[in-house]
């Protein structure tokens, strides 16, 4: 029996990233699409509470191929597995192709990994992927390795409350070194707010800005996908700091 296998992301259903990891899982597995209807990057985990959120059907010429949620990717993930698969079981979430590397402090305002979180949350063993640039188009390498990577996690499994952040350098598939496990970066954004003027002599600004890059080894995400390798990334939504939670134990508070 073929394995079913959930795909979700931020960057909308018709992106062309989920369009090519759908292509190769349904190579082996079924698969269903619910993923936000528009552009959901650098949401986070955000969710919806104040507004309703509708899901409609897509197809591609007369071929159902998922739900287009208009919510964020966390929502995507909720309304799955609450209400539009409740009652079918889901071997595994697979949240991407991101346009854009999720490395280093990204994670934390990623979209693309808050569903795959959500996943995690709900129960699932999930992952995110991401192709490390904003305009390749060439996510066939990556989507090969989700592939990979997706029997590997369903015959091993993962633990509970894990989940895996994958990042593919944006490099021809025979340049790429091969896979790492790493550790999340801790290089961070120089972030800077240029100030614009509207047509109508109002200022606003748009933010943009530089990583600042201090990682210096392959073990962390950064640095291995600089250096040519796929990094793969085991990261948890439980975020003590336990360490630190023993030391704090003395205080008299």
């Amino acid at each position: 029996m073929k394995p079913t296998i959930l795909i979700s992301n931020d960057d909308g259903i018709s992106a062309d990233g989920i369009l090519a990891l759908a292509s190769e899982i349904k190579k082996f597995a079924d698969i269903i699409v619910i993923a936000p209807h528009t552009q959901q990057s650098a949401v986070g985990h955000s969710i919806t509470m104040s507004d309703p959120i509708r899901a409609r059907k897509v197809y591609h010429g007369k071929k159902f191929f998922g739900y287009a949620v208009e919510g964020t990717p966390a929502d995507s993930v909720k309304l799955a597995v609450h209400t539009l698969l409740k009652n079918k079981k889901i071997d595994l979430l697979i949240s991407g192709i991101n346009q854009g590397a999720n490395t280093a402090i990204n994670i934390i305002y990623s979209g693309t990994v808050s569903a795959a979180t959500e996943g995690t949350i709900l129960g699932l063993p999930s992952f995110a992927i991401s192709l490390t640039s904003y305009t390749e188009k060439n996510f066939k390498p990556a989507a090969k390795f989700a592939a990979k990577l997706a029997k590997i996690i369903l015959k091993k499994g993962l633990q509970k409350g894990v989940l895996l952040n994958v990042n593919v350098p944006a490099i021809p598939e025979n340049k790429i070194k091969g896979a790492l496990v790493t550790k999340q970066g801790k290089s961070s954004w120089d972030d800077t707010f240029e100030k614009r003027i509207d047509p109508a002599n109002r200022e606003y600004f748009w933010l943009t800005g530089s990583m600042y890059k201090i990682d210096e080894s392959k073990e962390y995400d950064v640095k291995a996908v600089d250096e040519g390798y796929i990094s793969v990334t085991p990261i948890h939504y439980d975020l003590t700091d336990f360490e630190f939670f023993e030391k704090m134990k003395n205080w008299k508070l």
